[in-house]
């Protein structure tokens, strides 16, 4: 709801801690470093949802670790705002219970302490099981009762975050929400003597930041509401953002979380697992054939189950119990894959890396361990780097490349690894390629019978993978037949499925028919639309007036193409047969190309767009954006006319048809000739 993005994002973002069995909420006065902010007045003419007369949002760092104070009061202006009641918070038992300053409600004159006759519920000890999640947190909620439009509602708890992982480092994020609603904000950060941390903030904070005796302050009254710049990379989207850190650098990270995982991979000799490096020894002997099977080991037969419980947030659980248990985290998973592959002799590394995309700019971060949501293992064989993640499916072997195109990447090191860049170029084969053969040589009148395959790779063809692998052919077929049939499709009659470990990709074909929607352009006259084969024009890169016009612009990785096969109607000739014009062009840093070709009874059509610069500077887009005009969105045309006769050129033997080659192959003709060289 828009009340909880405009409070609490205004809040807090830090490490998550460890678990243990409090479940108490607990009742006390203020911490003696909380100064609540004064009040502001709410003006006559206050609009919108609510009005935030102060929030503070504390961060205080002592030996225990940090504590992180949340106090409001808002007054209820609109009947959407009352779910503001519905006050929620989350902790982690092994920190401590959450403390509860005051729940009150002003009325007019009459202030009602609302924890007299109502209290916490705790909802439930684990929210995200159907997630695969076990971490322990805790989640309480309280209702207040009989809030109206127009009381004040006034909060202030505490909570408290301590990771013994992380020892007496503390690191995390402070924010302001970028629309927050109108009002009084604070952002403060403190610590007791001697633990000053590393601090860092965007530069729109260094203005308001007020240094104090042990801490900093950033106050806002009716802050402004900022946009992100449209399109930016991700690292122009850092706004309003205080960064704290007690790490050095990242060396320092990449030494601290080292020995944890050499410690968690070690494996006992006569074992289980002893016994299973034994077997992958004799049945393999190239080291990379024996780092495949140890990694389908981990991928196949131990499930994956976040685990923070305990120490397991940032800990991993050793080797020995992810195998004796058979599931695992990414933690779990890579120290056993590092006990496998130390045992069979291949070196190897754990590396932390960020999933969600959110690594554009971390060279530009102070070192936090937070900023990292993964971790998985390089192996260095035969003199070169191979990626295993023992979280993916076992149809994803070692691999040159990480299947997600991380940006940075921490490897751990007893002496301490630096943040690495891992260099972007654009993609040789393409991300998806999907194939139309439309079989119409029975004639206009008659359903053409048509094979559709599309081929997927990267983490779309692995999720396609996990989801596919455990259907029948007969569950496929009808869940194909009931999702196409009564559109384009008249009958779906087959429908197969594989993942080509080979081609790293999963392929899936519909075999069926369609009722082809000719265009009747009179006097025996036929045109089509070939499916797969028009461009939209791109959009005109621009920014309101008041963001940065001269930052670059972002477009994400992608590599697309559709070969679109007509076998002719057997009645007609190819002579009076024509297509639109083939065109190769590069506009905002993405390659659009399509050709087409006239021959055998059919005519073939490739169609592509790949990314080749995922970023573009402002200059060359203001001068892309004078070219969209003269761009080529026509549709993918061809026509026959009876009355019109002539010989096909040569033809472009670059374009073949979808049946002519192995479409799953490496090397696919979904790029111009001269784009490949």
């Amino acid at each position: 709801m828009r009340i909880a993005i405009s409070i609490f994002l205004a809040g807090l973002l830090v490490q998550a801690p460890a678990h243990a069995e409090d479940d108490r909420i607990a009742r006390g006065a203020e911490p003696d470093w909380v100064d609540p902010s004064e009040p502001m007045a709410v003006p006559d003419d206050a609009g919108g949802l609510v009005f935030v007369r102060r929030q503070d949002a504390l961060i205080h760092l002592d030996a225990e670790g940090q504590a992180q104070y949340l106090g409001y009061r808002l007054r209820i202006l609109h009947p959407n705002a009352l779910q503001a009641g519905n006050i929620s918070t989350t902790w982690n038992p092994a920190s401590g219970p959450p403390v509860v300053h005051m729940v009150k409600v002003h009325r007019g004159d009459t202030t009602i302490d609302v924890l007299e006759k109502a209290s916490f519920e705790i909802l439930r000890r684990e929210d995200q099981l159907e997630a695969a999640k076990l971490d322990g947190i805790l989640t309480a909620i309280l209702r207040v009762p009989d809030l109206r439009v127009g009381d004040e509602l006034e909060v202030g708890l505490t909570t408290r975050t301590t990771d013994p992982t992380l020892g007496n480092n503390d690191s995390g994020l402070l924010f302001l929400a970028p629309s927050p609603a109108p009002g009084r904000y604070r952002l403060g950060l403190s610590w007791d003597k001697g633990m000053k941390p590393n601090i860092r903030m965007t530069p729109d904070l260094a203005p308001v930041g007020v240094p104090r005796d042990g801490g900093i302050d950033f106050r806002f009254d009716n802050p402004a509401m900022l946009t992100p710049p449209k399109d930016a990379p991700g690292r122009y989207q850092w706004q309003r953002i205080v960064e704290y850190t007690d790490f050095a650098d990242w060396a320092t990270i990449s030494r601290h979380f080292a020995p944890l995982f050499a410690k968690a991979s070690a494996i006992a000799d006569g074992s289980p697992l002893d016994e299973e490096v034994r077997r992958i020894a004799a049945a393999h002997s190239a080291p990379i054939d024996r780092a495949n099977a140890a990694l389908q080991l981990v991928q196949r037969d131990v499930r994956y189950i976040y685990v923070g419980l305990g120490n397991g947030n940032l800990t991993p659980a050793t080797a020995e119990e992810t195998w004796q248990r058979r599931y695992g985290d990414c933690k779990g998973k890579t120290a056993l894959l590092l006990g496998l592959l130390g045992r069979l002799g291949i070196e190897a590394e754990a590396v932390l890396a960020n999933n969600s995309g959110a690594d554009d700019g971390l060279d530009e971060r102070l070192p936090n361990p937070g900023m990292f949501d993964h971790v998985l293992v390089r192996a260095r064989i035969g003199g070169a780097a191979y990626w295993l993640d023992g979280t993916l499916p076992p149809v994803a072997p070692p691999a040159a490349t990480p299947v997600v195109p991380y940006r940075w990447v921490l490897p751990l090191t007893a002496k301490g690894g630096a943040l690495q860049k891992i260099d972007w170029r654009p993609a040789v084969r393409p991300d998806e390629i999907t194939l139309y053969e439309i079989d119409a040589r029975a004639g206009f009148d008659k359903p053409a019978r048509v094979t559709n395959t599309v081929i997927v790779r990267g983490i779309a063809g692995l999720v396609q993978q996990v989801e596919m692998s455990g259907l029948t052919a007969g569950q496929l077929r009808d869940a194909m037949r009931q999702q196409l049939v009564g559109g384009t499709w008249e009958t779906v009659e087959d429908v197969k499925w594989r993942y080509d470990q080979k081609a790293a990709a999963s392929v899936l074909t519909v075999v069926g028919t369609w009722n082809v929607d000719w265009e009747d352009d009179g006097d025996g006259d036929k045109s089509l639309a070939l499916p797969g084969g028009g461009f939209s024009p791109p959009e005109r890169r621009a920014r309101a007036a008041d963001q940065n016009q001269d930052l670059p612009w972002y477009s994400a990785p992608e590599f697309d193409c559709r070969v679109t096969t007509l076998r002719l109607p057997a009645t007609t000739d190819a002579a009076n047969w024509s297509s639109r014009s083939g065109y190769d062009t590069r506009i905002f840093g993405r390659n659009y190309y399509r050709a087409f070709d006239i021959r055998d009874g059919a005519i073939r059509m490739i169609r592509a767009s790949r990314v080749e610069q995922t970023e573009i500077d402002a200059v060359s887009a203001r001068r892309d954006n004078g070219r969209i005009a003269a761009f080529d969105n026509s549709m993918a045309w061809v026509s026959y006319r009876p009355a019109v006769s002539k010989a096909q050129p040569a033809g472009n033997r670059a374009v073949p048809a979808t049946y002519d080659i192995d479409w799953t192959a490496d090397d696919v003709p979904c790029l111009s000739p001269a784009t490949k060289r």
